[in-house]
């Protein structure tokens, strides 16, 4: 049975953070985006590249509703005051030509930069002209893209299949990713460059998108946060009402489909037995994998937290 998690009351953040959703793909989890965006509030919302992917676009159209339900959800929310940035990505760099424009209450802006309740600048970019790949070899990106979207592919039958086993969300692309050894040294490169980036330009700290790898944590004084993605990790960066930033992993969908059949829906009606009350405040409601959290770098208003390193 699935609980009635509707009720359940958004979250707001001062901040959110959300990267690499490569809307157009099949590999794209539109669907717990959607019900992330639907349980989470936030006076900022910084959308940084790959949002659209038009290099899958070219080659193939796929758009499904879900899809089309993200950006309307995206407008309506800079309609109900949200200050929406989209800073674009190589993915989607066809938007770049727009840059310094807004449409629909969002500013497209080639990179942007954030101010954290606690004083931190933060210097909000991609990151794939950091990426000496992408910017000097393109045709071997492309490449590594269709190779990435096979790996993709096997990933949504390895989960389906653990679906069926009642196990839930496990990224297998991601796993074999982090363990290569070349992928994991070109991450720590990466993140290493745009840290420095950071620091020659005089900012406290960056946050970006580009790698799909969820993260905070501090590289030589330097602030380093990136947003993840919505095809592998599920993720995202959202900063408290002081100052403090957490990744948050959004596996477990809140809302789900309506598709239970008369005989269930009445078995559902029933009183339950034993149900206990939740954290979150709703009788039956477990506290969902969604709304667990980590990597958190406190605000310096906050002396007495330490700032963990990262896995």
């Amino acid at each position: 049975m699935q609980p009635a998690t509707d009720t359940v009351r958004p979250r707001h953040y001062r901040a959110i953070w959300i990267s690499d959703v490569h809307l157009g793909t099949a590999g794209c989890r539109a669907d717990h985006l959607l019900d992330f965006l639907k349980h989470n509030e936030s006076d900022h919302l910084y959308l940084v590249g790959d949002i659209v992917d038009g290099w899958q676009l070219k080659k193939s159209w796929y758009w499904k509703q879900s899809h089309n339900d993200v950006v309307q959800k995206v407008l309506r929310k800079a309609r109900k005051g949200c200050q929406v940035v989209y800073v674009p990505g190589n993915h989607d760099e066809a938007a770049r030509h727009y840059t310094g424009l807004d449409f629909g209450g969002i500013a497209i802006r080639r990179e942007a930069e954030h101010v954290t309740a606690d004083g931190k600048r933060l210097l909000i970019i991609h990151g794939d002209e950091f990426d000496g790949v992408i910017q000097h070899i393109k045709w071997l990106a492309y490449v590594g893209d269709s190779l990435y979207t096979v790996i993709l592919q096997l990933n949504r039958g390895f989960n389906w299949l653990r679906k069926q086993l009642d196990l839930p969300y496990w990224s297998l692309s991601q796993y074999l990713k982090h363990k290569v050894k070349n992928a994991v040294n070109f991450i720590s490169d990466f993140e290493k460059i745009l840290a420095g980036e950071a620091r020659r330009r005089h900012y406290d700290g960056v946050i970006c998108g580009h790698i799909h790898k969820a993260e905070i944590r501090d590289i030589d004084g330097v602030l380093y946060g990136n947003s993840g993605d919505w095809v592998e990790s599920l993720s995202a960066l959202v900063e408290h009402a002081d100052g403090r930033l957490e990744v948050v992993y959004w596996t477990t969908l809140l809302s789900q489909p309506e598709k239970t059949s008369r005989k269930v829906r009445a078995s559902q009606d029933k009183p339950q037995a034993g149900i206990e009350h939740s954290p979150l405040g709703q009788p039956g409601i477990p506290v969902p994998q969604a709304l667990q959290y980590h990597d958190t770098i406190p605000s310096q208003s906050d002396p007495s937290q330490e700032t963990p390193c990262a896995s």
